[in-house]
């Protein structure tokens, strides 16, 4: 075991990202009965639709999961206490302070982790008294740091700075980058494009066809005057782009996102004016796949690359 298989006791140090129109009860289960950690993605319920959720996986799993939070939730109150009611012992809180929740939640028993995209907010959160940091690294999808540093970089320097357990996130989805991540000094991966890409994901079938599609420079970083996120290149993208154009006002672009695009592209596989969100490794999933599959390819990719290394001795 390492510190991320016991912190959770997981078998796998594989924590499935909590994505919003993706990561429903069918998933977050079916991660944590293969050996990871699965998470339920609160950003897209409604408090009733969570409750609901973490009902439903409390009957198909005994297995750890936990429930992935944006504390910029309009309902951010009710969700924790639905979490707390429900007996949830795993919460990644993410967009946001750590301060604001993170004594409550411990407090009741509840084990935090906080996503950051730099080591100045992985120390904040490790002030804060989080159990754990993912770093999220410029190449994953949906909303993305400002500093826009990538994987490579910003997993040592996370680690040079906090003394916690350190979970990598952004452009894994092989074993053979869970492996390049661990040897840069996290202890555990966070997947979310792969999972995506699962049969137990909630997306539309539509968006997940899309994602093997993809390749390379499919993807793009962008709105970042709003909250940076990366997008696939749909129409709805080259639309953002001709607005840049005309050197566009806080409030156009506002206009021109509107509201509920992520799920019109996402969840209801709108592929032309949705809002799509996923990562730059997408253009390394060529099927969709059982979770179960998922994470064995993922762990004999990463026995395999682990064995491979030694050829390289100098």
């Amino acid at each position: 075991m390492n510190k991320i298989t016991s912190l959770f006791n997981i078998k796998y140090p594989i924590i499935q990202g909590g994505m919003i129109w993706n990561s429903g009860y069918k998933l977050a289960s079916a991660v944590s009965n293969a050996g990871g950690l699965g998470l339920i993605g609160a950003g897209s319920m409604y408090p009733d639709v969570l409750r609901e959720h973490i009902q439903k996986c409390k009957k198909v799993t005994s297995k750890p999961f936990g429930v992935n939070v944006p504390m910029l939730y309009p309902n951010i109150d009710e969700i924790m206490k639905i979490i707390v009611d429900e007996g949830v012992k795993i919460v990644f809180t993410s967009a946001g302070n750590p301060k604001t929740w993170t004594p409550f939640l411990k407090e009741n028993g509840i084990t935090v982790v906080h996503v950051v995209s730099s080591s100045v907010f992985a120390l904040k959160a490790q002030d804060a008294g989080v159990d754990a940091v993912v770093a999220e690294g410029f190449e994953a999808g949906g909303h993305n740091g400002r500093e826009e540093t990538t994987t490579l970089t910003l997993i040592p320097m996370v680690k040079d700075k906090i003394s916690i357990p350190l979970i990598a996130a952004g452009g894994i989805a092989t074993g053979r980058g869970m492996l390049a991540a661990m040897v840069l000094g996290a202890d555990g991966v966070q997947v979310g494009s792969r999972f995506a890409a699962s049969l137990e994901s909630s997306c539309h079938q539509n968006f997940k066809q899309l994602i093997v599609d993809l390749q390379e420079g499919g993807t793009q970083l962008t709105l970042k005057e709003l909250a940076p996120v990366r997008l696939i290149k749909n129409k709805f993208y080259q639309d953002i782009q001709q607005l840049y154009e005309t050197c566009p006002t806080k409030e156009e672009l506002i206009a021109l996102l509107g509201r509920a695009r992520a799920k019109r592209g996402m969840f209801e596989g709108d592929l032309i004016e949705g809002e799509l969100e996923i990562g730059q490794i997408a253009g390394l999933i060529k099927q969709i796949l059982p979770v179960k599959d998922i994470i064995n390819e993922m762990i004999t990719d990463f026995e395999k690359a682990k064995s491979e290394v030694v050829l390289f001795d100098f």
